[in-house]
């Protein structure tokens, strides 16, 4: 199993969280909330107004979302959907928990520290001018900025 921080259209409520929930993808399972230790600027871009965090520490706000484990299957199909290696990179980034509450959890699957390491998927190919958009703490597809997401693939 693999910890990966989502942080956008995957997060509970979201447009896409669908796809965390179908286990034909395969095995996700919800382990808590957390946010990046370090600052990243996270922007809505794109016509589709994808979130994108983009790969430039310590510039923005570290970023709130969900920490899930997840089986092989999982991993190579959120692969796919991020379009990784193209569009997204995924790499392993340090997380503070805020709050755990896997229910399902073994003893050897509870984190020691308050910081553990988990895949994210950020983008190091990004226009420019993205550096100038607001920056996000928190993605909200329903959220005030009045950008909400808009799905380009048919996943289910």
């Amino acid at each position: 199993m693999h910890r990966i921080f989502v942080y956008g259209t995957l997060k509970e409520g979201q447009p896409n969280y669908h796809i965390m929930t179908n286990r034909k993808h395969g095995k996700a399972l919800f382990r808590g909330t957390g946010r990046t230790e370090d600052k990243y600027p996270l922007v809505i871009a794109e016509k589709a107004n994808v979130p994108f965090l983009l790969e430039v520490p310590g510039t923005g706000h570290r970023i709130a979302g969900e920490i899930y484990m997840v089986d092989d299957q999982m991993l190579q199909f959120l692969d796919e959907f991020e379009s990784c290696p193209d569009m997204y990179q995924r790499t392993i980034k340090r997380i503070e928990i805020l709050e755990w509450g896997g229910k399902e959890d073994s003893p050897e699957e509870r984190p020691a520290a308050n910081t553990i390491e988990c895949f994210v998927y950020s983008t190091t190919s990004y226009k420019a001018e993205w550096l100038n958009l607001t920056y996000h703490d928190c993605y909200d597809s329903y959220g005030t900025h009045g950008l909400p997401y808009q799905s380009h693939l048919d996943t289910q």
